[in-house]
């Protein structure tokens, strides 16, 4: 099983339209969101490339915002974890 884990930026948070798309795909297990933190669980990944789109939306508005980040790793290994941080705000 395959963790995605993602810290949003301040003052957003995820749409119910963006959770359901994420639900209808076969290789979404299950959605949490706990403490503003997501977390989508995966089956499993192949060699297919992956794309997820998640659609946020902003509750509060926040100053000096500090960069998202989007943690991967293996639920069973969880050693070769893989970070990215996100700092744009899109439209």
């Amino acid at each position: 099983m395959v963790i995605i884990e993602i810290f949003p930026l301040s003052g957003f948070i995820m749409t119910s339209r963006s959770r359901m798309s994420l639900e209808n795909r076969t290789i979404v297990k299950k959605i949490e969101v706990k403490a503003n933190v997501i977390y989508i669980y995966l089956e499993k990944l192949n060699d297919e490339s992956q794309t997820f789109i998640l659609q946020l939306e902003r509750v509060i508005q926040v100053k000096n915002l500090k960069p998202a980040s989007i943690k991967i790793y293996d639920y069973y290994q969880p050693g070769g974890l893989q970070i990215s941080c996100y700092s744009g705000v899109g439209s």
